[in-house]
């Protein structure tokens, strides 16, 4: 008992995986007690989740006239060119996700029903995903769509097993093969984008060795979009020459990494004395309008990117990445974050305002009021 304790603590602290411990279900996003919390906000009409549920309600992906539209072959080139079926896919993912929730508060069959039909649509209809961004399309939409399936296999006795068998080989076969070697000389949101995913992968599938494979990867692996590599110790990103878009995709993508193995008593967060949390100061201090300190950043392969001015562009488009890592390190942790408690003050609630992040942040990560 104690070398089990020991161990474990062990794997909080250095972020190691700890091979043979059972997953935690659900447990990519949202645990029950996650799951819990925001339906009993919700229920007591509590802000901000009661502006945030509105939202939600309002949009067209939480109707049960929802109607998903699946592809045999998903096509998406560069900066979207050609794009056949990858908006398609993304936004049906964020649907099944969205019906997912629904369910969960609302003990609705009929969400679930609706999520199902559309993890089955998909599971039953793609052959592939292709072309230049075929890693970005599976890494963005396959977490939202995974942990959709998450939710439903572990709250509702109705998806079917031959069903969720499909869609399994759908994740293993089709899916995995995209992301499984990385990209680590793209910029670093590609990898930290199909590490999210992979971690879920592992999760759904209970496959260990893909779990661990990602965290290993995400932490301090020879990739761009590693923790180690995208930041320098004062929070510099290696995209923050580049434009603050992509920077705010990077931070939401590896603080969803960072999540995901938290709920599996994995410290992600910590790693790096805190190397992420930098990150998202860093940056909410520059698009607050404060001057940081930059140099051209120097990939982990030697390689100058961009130049040696921070990028101005999009610095006043925020995006929705930013509840995740303040719940973390402000309501569990205590520290301070004034600069991404600003961009939160202008952001909530978080919504999808951009396909590529995980809608619905500021329900599902709020921990009280931001004032």
């Amino acid at each position: 008992m104690i070398r089990k304790t020991l161990l474990s603590l062990l794997c909080m602290l250095t972020g190691i995986a700890c091979f043979g411990q059972a997953f935690v279900h659900p447990g990519m996003l949202h645990t029950t007690s996650d799951l819990e919390f925001m339906k009993t906000k919700i229920l007591e009409n509590e802000e901000p989740w009661k502006e945030a549920w509105l939202q939600l309600r309002a949009s067209d992906i939480a109707s049960l006239n929802y109607a998903p539209t699946p592809f045999r072959v998903v096509d998406n080139g560069p900066y979207n060119r050609p794009d056949n079926g990858g908006k398609e896919f993304v936004r049906d993912g964020a649907a099944a996700y969205t019906m997912a929730l629904q369910w969960y508060v609302e003990g609705n069959e009929a969400y679930a029903e609706k999520a199902i039909e559309i993890l089955n649509a998909w599971a039953n209809t793609l052959d592939s995903v292709v072309n230049h961004n075929r890693q970005l399309k599976v890494s963005t939409a396959g977490i939202k769509y995974l942990n959709a399936a998450e939710i439903i296999k572990y709250t509702y006795k109705g998806w079917k097993d031959k069903d969720r068998k499909a869609f399994e080989d759908m994740v293993i076969n089709i899916w995995y093969p995209v992301i499984k070697d990385w990209v680590p000389r793209y910029n670093g949101n590609w990898d930290a984008a199909n590490g999210q995913t992979m971690m879920c992968i592992g999760i759904f599938l209970d496959r260990r060795d893909i779990f661990d494979k990602a965290c290993k990867q995400l932490t301090d692996g020879p990739t761009n979009g590693s923790i180690k590599n995208y930041f320098y110790e004062n929070g510099q990103c290696q995209e923050s020459g580049r434009d603050q878009q992509h920077v705010q995709m990077g931070l939401a993508f590896l603080a969803c990494a960072a999540e995901i193995a938290w709920n599996q008593k994995q410290d992600l967060y910590g790693a790096f004395d805190n190397r992420l949390y930098k990150g998202f100061e860093y940056t909410a201090k520059y698009m607050s309008g404060e001057d940081v300190p930059h140099e051209q950043y120097i990939t982990w392969f030697g390689k100058p990117v961009y130049g040696p001015e921070i990028s101005p562009k999009q610095r006043d488009k925020i995006c929705p990445a930013w509840e995740r890592a303040y719940h973390h390190y402000h309501d569990r942790r205590g520290m301070e974050m004034p600069y991404t408690r600003k961009i939160i003050g202008k952001s909530r609630p978080e919504g999808t305002v951009n396909q590529s992040f995980v809608p619905w942040a500021t329900l599902t990560c709020a921990d009280f009021p931001v004032r």
